[in-house]
């Protein structure tokens, strides 16, 4: 279960700059998860619930989880296509040179604080 170590390093980096930048809480934060992370949802937000009970600045912050589509480009007649559906294998021209262009990543997008 990966999603406790993304979680923990999440948490640290805020927690990190909550303390730096003074404030008295955190209150709200945004995360962009990609589909193709391989993070999955429900087990993430379980462990960001149970991890922040432990934060010095986070302890009753809510957490938006805003899902980010898995894109793929073909190299070969240069359209896109949505990864999830598809795979590798480009669905206009079935050519195997594709590459992911989002949807793999984990972003902290915002926080809000008090």
């Amino acid at each position: 279960m990966h999603e406790l170590g993304i979680v923990v390093h999440v948490i640290n980096q805020i927690e990190k700059l909550a303390k730096e930048n003074k404030v008295n809480k955190v209150v709200e934060l945004t995360l962009e998860v990609g589909e193709v992370s391989g993070v999955v949802k429900e087990y993430f937000i379980d462990a960001f619930n149970w991890a922040i009970k432990k934060t010095e600045y986070m302890k009753e912050c809510k957490l938006v989880y805003i899902t980010i589509q898995g894109i793929s480009y073909c190299e070969d007649c240069k359209q896109t296509y949505p990864t999830t559906e598809y795979g590798k294998e480009c669905p206009h021209c079935h050519s195997g040179h594709t590459y992911l262009v989002t949807g793999s990543d984990v972003v902290i997008k915002n926080f809000k604080v008090e």
